[in-house]
């Protein structure tokens, strides 16, 4: 295997109540989160897989999630950190197009978008109860001009025009480097695994899982359009992980991301 490096980006943090996380278990009250992205250094280019939130958008939209994130925080901002520029990301990958896996795709001016066929479809015709998740369209100005959405000025989005390459099924997109479908939780979700020289497989569950606590509970969280597909994509990944060896990282697990090597520190 050629040296692949994956760093973890933080990219601050965001407040949802504990029924929430775990659907009708709890328990309740507010439970802090991480969010963070991936960037992928293979010898084939520079992959991102998700970009957090953006901070005003929550702000604007959804303030009851209390999102703290510092300047260094933004993608620009934690590409910095490991020596890299926006131009440098040469494909974006969105496990699913929820304003805390996108809000910073408008940064990255080159790079082709990835992602699976029905997410993209399902982004723009949304169910009712999806609507808040789906509220930052700014990865795609086709669709915020089809639905008519008026947004405050944004340097970013003045130069962004991106290029989506869409997917369907499980996917080696690089060698090494797996989309392995897991909806449900959204309608076109993917979970990706990155194998790596000097340790096990990294298998990212982006929201298909958010913590260990979920995946030891087989609990799923109540953000879904589907529940059973949910809890089968959860089973998937504990399965994915026994049969590659791989170590399963969450996304939205403090307890898990206080553990996890940040920021300058990579995996190889």
């Amino acid at each position: 295997m050629s040296d692949t490096k994956v760093y973890l980006l933080d990219g601050g943090t965001l407040v949802i109540d504990g029924f929430h996380a775990f659907w009708n278990r709890g328990p309740g009250g507010e439970l802090r989160f991480p969010c963070y992205s991936v960037v992928i250094d293979h010898p084939d280019g520079r992959y991102m897989f998700d970009t957090g939130y953006d901070y005003d958008h929550v702000m604007r939209v959804l303030p009851f999630e209390k999102p703290l994130q510092e300047k260094e925080q933004t993608i620009p901002g934690q590409l910095a950190k490991i020596g890299m520029k926006t131009s440098d990301i040469n494909y974006v990958i969105n496990s699913h197009y929820h304003f805390d896996h996108c809000g910073g795709n408008k940064h990255l001016h080159v790079a082709c978008t990835i992602c699976h066929a029905k997410e993209l479809e399902q982004s723009a015709n949304c169910q009712p109860f999806e609507h808040l998740g789906y509220s930052d369209l700014t990865f795609s100005p086709e669709i915020m001009k089809q639905k008519n959405v008026q947004l405050p000025p944004d340097p970013a989005l003045d130069m962004y025009t991106p290029k989506f390459q869409t997917l369907t099924g499980d996917q080696e997109i690089a060698k090494g480097m797996w989309l392995f479908e897991t909806p449900g939780h959204t309608a076109g979700h993917y979970s990706l695994m990155v194998e790596l020289k000097n340790r096990r497989p990294m298998l990212f569950t982006a929201d298909a899982c958010y913590s260990q606590k979920n995946m030891d509970m087989m609990c799923i969280s109540s953000f879904h359009l589907d529940p059973v597909g949910s809890l089968n994509s959860m089973k998937r990944l504990k399965a994915l992980a026994e049969q590659h060896d791989a170590e399963l990282f969450y996304s939205h697990d403090l307890e898990s991301f206080k553990k996890y090597q940040t920021g300058a520190n990579y995996y190889s």
